[in-house]
């Protein structure tokens, strides 16, 4: 489909390159999901409770540190520009914090794990809500957000598939532990890279705001928290990630001790379910652009819940049915965040439009404070639950069937209820294709006259005053 008039598709080199910051931070994220906590329960001597503990704490804290984030984005102004200079600092935090856990020794203290977390936490945060508001100045029209949301998605899939092939490709050198540290030098290295190219070859654009030096206060964050639009993305980010983030706390066990899959089948069976996502971030993006983005998450919901309900069915260790079992749950569930980012940049034009203000950088934190409260739930309501049932994640336990059937239970059919949840929440959503291409007008022809005022202002010493703000 088209793109709006008076907008202009990106080429495809320029998004591949902004995307490429995806490539370390959806590595960093599947490992931190799926491989740290057990690496700090069965390979450092952490108990399950302290390990969900120090991860419920750390992401309580950084809760609250999304918001300030996002607000200090969207306000910065430097020659470089407003996102780009965050995107760079991110990157040595997230370096630091990487060697200090991946490379952690036996016996470290829960001190030590929840303070590096914490950084790690930080430095992710700058990451993903530099490149996510970033990425709503860059791609302007409806359409085309589904169509680069999805190339960051599929990049950041490739990053994962990555990170998830190091443990095969070392053939077990050097235990668990020798897969941890060869993840942790992939995302060191990684990093620097990408945001090098991302900030060389990408362009940013830098909305005149209205009102730049109004401050935010209490009441702007609460009209912001309590907008429909806004709050119905926050509730459904909320239990997307609720849902598959319990799967993944879950799924070295599932896969291993309730399923009787080897370790090496557990990962290839991870390398299937990322690489499906590549296929479909790619397709949803493209669906999302003939049938809009709030339908398809609804079409992706049912998807999911079919899908994730259809594992019970496979005998244990049968690999040739459960490869294509988790490419079709992996195909399905990467739907739900590429299309949530590619709507609250719709949000944030409204927004802007209203305000005359820009909120990109605090919408996409406010989202992603919901994400990171559902991820924290997940470790530790999860890890809760098994202790409750009398099941122990230590290295060569022996677990009771009643222990297995509870594992059992809480990887598959909890995620599919709070999915169902979030599918829920986008029906009846306004902020289609049609109202959207209205605010882009109104804010291309507002943002137009702001620039003629402002050179006509340097040139001849003449102010027409600020552009009036929409309705």
């Amino acid at each position: 489909m088209a793109a709006s008039p008076g907008t202009q598709r990106l080429p495809l080199p320029v998004v591949g390159a902004f995307a490429s910051t995806a490539l370390p931070i959806a590595a960093i994220g599947l490992v931190m999901g799926v491989y740290l906590p057990r690496f700090f329960a069965s390979q450092l001597g952490v108990s399950l409770a302290a390990v969900g503990t120090a991860f419920t704490i750390v992401r309580l804290i950084d809760m609250a540190v999304d918001p300030l984030l996002g607000m200090a984005m969207d306000r910065t102004q430097t020659r470089l520009g407003r996102y780009r200079p965050w995107l760079i600092l991110g990157a040595p935090i997230l370096m630091i914090a990487t060697y200090m856990l991946f490379m952690a020794q036996a016996e470290i203290s829960q001190l030590y794990l929840v303070g590096w977390l914490l950084v790690l936490y930080v430095g992710v945060s700058i990451q993903t809500l530099s490149q996510a508001a970033w990425g709503a100045a860059l791609a302007t029209d409806y359409h085309d957000r589904s169509r680069v949301y999805g190339v960051i998605s599929a990049v950041g899939v490739i990053g994962a598939i990555m990170v998830l092939l190091l443990p095969l490709a070392l053939k077990g050198k050097g235990g668990p532990a020798g897969s941890i540290h060869a993840m942790g030098w992939f995302v060191i290295i990684l990093t620097p890279l990408t945001v090098l190219l991302c900030t060389l070859i990408t362009p940013e654009r830098v909305a005149p705001d209205a009102r730049t030096k109004e401050h935010v206060t209490l009441k702007d964050y609460w009209a912001l928290v309590t907008r429909p639009e806004i709050a119905r993305l926050m509730f459904a980010d909320f239990f997307m990630a609720l849902g598959p983030g319990t799967t993944a706390a879950l799924y070295l066990f599932f896969f291993h001790d309730a399923r009787g899959y080897s370790d090496s089948q557990t990962s290839i069976l991870l390398v299937f379910y990322i690489a499906a996502g590549l296929l479909g971030a790619m397709f949803w993006g493209w669906f999302a652009q003939r049938v809009s983005k709030h339908r398809t998450l609804i079409i992706a919901s049912v998807g999911y819940a079919v899908t994730q309900s259809a594992l019970m069915l496979i005998p244990p260790a049968t690999m040739s049915l459960a490869i294509p079992g988790m490419m079709s749950v992996g195909f399905v569930s990467s739907a739900f965040v590429l299309l949530v980012r590619a709507m609250v940049a719709d949000v944030a034009d409204e927004v802007r439009l209203e305000t005359g203000q820009e909120r990109s950088g605090l919408l996409y934190a406010l989202v992603t404070t919901t994400q990171k409260i559902g991820g924290a739930l997940t470790v530790i309501v999860s890890f809760t639950v098994l202790d409750a049932v009398g099941y122990n994640a230590a290295e060569g336990a022996v677990n009771t069937p009643a222990a297995i059937k509870g594992l059992e239970l809480c990887y598959v059919f909890a995620p599919v209820i709070l999915v169902f949840f979030g599918g829920a929440a986008f029906i009846g959503w306004k902020l289609d294709a049609t109202r959207h291409a209205s605010v882009r007008e109104q804010l291309d022809a507002r943002d137009a006259l702001a620039a003629e005022s402002s050179l006509l202002e340097q040139t001849a010493g003449i102010s027409l005053g600020k552009p009036p703000l929409g309705t």
